[in-house]
């Protein structure tokens, strides 16, 4: 058994990640939508999050730091805290992220790797605290991650939170069960920006279908779309 896995991202009209980047409007700000969104987090009550590589480097910040002494590194899983409450979740297959402790947000940190991330890689992410699993091949196969991490560490549901890479991957995949989308009253509108959903060329067009959940308003000009997802 996985956890269920929702996608959730707040997003213009036009399907744009970038709140920099839109157009101001008169019935809110953008920090109104980002507690919008932080509300709606909440309300989904997961005990995880999870996002890839390019978006968690960017919550992180933190560089190389090899550890001072050898370290005896386990394959394929390293469970630091099997007992916390809440995780948070990175996939990085060619073993590129750091991290400066164990915890982002309170969330305790957990690592999906390719199989061809070196020991040197590993031992750092223990040394700080960081959980880990290693794949049996350097495309990581997320769903048997997903159900380690059910067995494993209980968690039970995923808040999957971008980018668009990471999110149509998974949609092409089946392990997206709902998208919870917060609309926001603005516009972004430039061309070849980021999508809230992307999968190569092909696009998702016979792989899944969408079926709406529910419409609500959340103020601010703001509504809360949220669709279950049925792979074809």
């Amino acid at each position: 058994m996985r956890p269920q896995v929702i996608c959730l991202m707040m997003t213009s009209p036009d399907g744009s990640l970038h709140p920099s980047r839109w157009t101001t409007s008169p019935d809110g700000t953008r920090s109104d939508w980002s507690s919008l969104y932080e509300k709606v987090h909440a309300e989904h009550a997961a005990n995880a999050w999870m996002v890839g590589r390019v978006t968690m480097a960017e919550i992180s910040k933190a560089t190389a730091h090899p550890p001072s002494q050898t370290l005896d590194v386990k394959r394929p899983a390293y469970f630091a805290r099997p007992g916390a409450s809440s995780f948070a979740i990175a996939l990085d297959p060619g073993g590129k992220l750091h991290f400066s402790n164990d915890e982002l947000y309170g969330d305790h940190v957990e690592v999906l790797l390719g199989s061809n991330v070196p020991d040197s890689h590993l031992a750092e992410l223990s040394s700080d605290g960081v959980s880990y699993i290693v794949s049996d091949t350097q495309d990581i196969d997320v769903g048997v991650m997903l159900e380690l991490l059910h067995a494993e560490l209980g968690i039970t549901r995923i808040l999957l939170e971008g980018g668009a890479n990471i999110n149509g991957s998974l949609m092409a995949a089946g392990l997206v069960d709902e998208l919870s989308l917060i609309v926001a009253p603005a516009l972004e509108a430039r061309n070849g920006s980021d999508r809230v959903i992307a999968f190569g060329t092909e696009g998702l067009a016979g792989k899944v279908e969408l079926s709406l959940l529910s419409c609500d308003p959340l103020g601010h000009g703001a509504v809360h779309l949220r669709y279950s997802i049925r792979q074809n």
